[in-house]
């Protein structure tokens, strides 16, 4: 068994399940993939059953019921690994928009001392292909926004490519965890900031998917636009409990 564990969480990825599986395991340092599947209608599931003939030690499906959101998904991949001897704890998207590549330095910045590492597309200007203007702007400007709100110093707050030393999702409890989409990245950061662990920025360049469709919806956006201001008024309520 790995070190190592990446999560990848799917609904209606088959145009991109296999070619992602490989491409980690090509990576010269080995790493486990756990895949999360949400009952995929398009047999993302079933691709993965059958690339578990050729990698039996260290691919990994938990299939859930149905659609229940990035957030659980990720939770239920965090519970998975920690009752593993996993020492990190890896979040990665299934569409090639997070280069497999880039895992190696997320680790390496946890193996020099972070707690937690971070892909961060916005630590050096701006590093995103293929998003339209508005969609930048969005995501540039809910950045800013968590900043402001919660004190943070990150630059990319709802980034989903993170590396995780396992005592960081330890000292978590998952289970008090309250958000879903995008607003769930920012309160995991939150959360590790919050419990002061190391937090380490690593630039990678961001490229929309090419295949399959994308899973953003209006109700992520106003989660994560509302989902902030409440979270830090908990933390400022329950300063010991957040």
């Amino acid at each position: 068994m790995s070190e190592g564990l990446v999560i990848i969480p799917t609904y209606n990825e088959i145009e991109n399940i296999e070619a992602i599986i490989r491409a980690v395991f090509d990576l010269p340092r080995a790493y486990d993939v756990l895949i999360v599947d949400d009952n995929s209608p398009d047999g993302t599931a079933q691709k993965v059953l059958e690339l578990q003939q050729q990698f039996p030690e260290s691919l990994f499906l938990e299939k859930r019921e149905g659609k229940t959101g990035l957030g659980t998904a990720y939770i239920h991949g965090f519970k998975w690994a920690l009752q593993r001897s996993y020492e990190y704890i890896f979040e990665m998207d299934a569409d090639f928009s997070h280069r497999p590549s880039d895992l190696t330095r997320l680790h390496r910045a946890c193996l020099d001392g972070a707690d937690m590492s971070i892909g961060s597309r916005y630590k050096k200007g701006v590093n995103v292909v293929n998003w339209p203007l508005s969609r930048i702007l969005l995501s540039y400007g809910a950045s800013f926004y968590v900043k402001i709100i919660t004190g943070m110093r990150i630059h990319d707050p709802t980034a989903g490519f993170v590396c995780y030393h396992r005592k960081v999702l330890e000292a978590i409890d998952l289970d008090a965890v309250r958000f879903i989409g995008y607003a769930f990245q920012i309160e995991m950061k939150y959360r590790a900031y919050r419990k002061k662990f190391r937090i380490q920025e690593v630039s990678i360049v961001f490229t929309d998917r090419e295949k399959g469709q994308s899973k953003m919806s209006k109700t992520i956006v106003w989660e994560a636009i509302f989902g902030v201001m409440s979270m830090r008024l908990r933390s400022l309520f329950n300063k010991n409990g957040f």
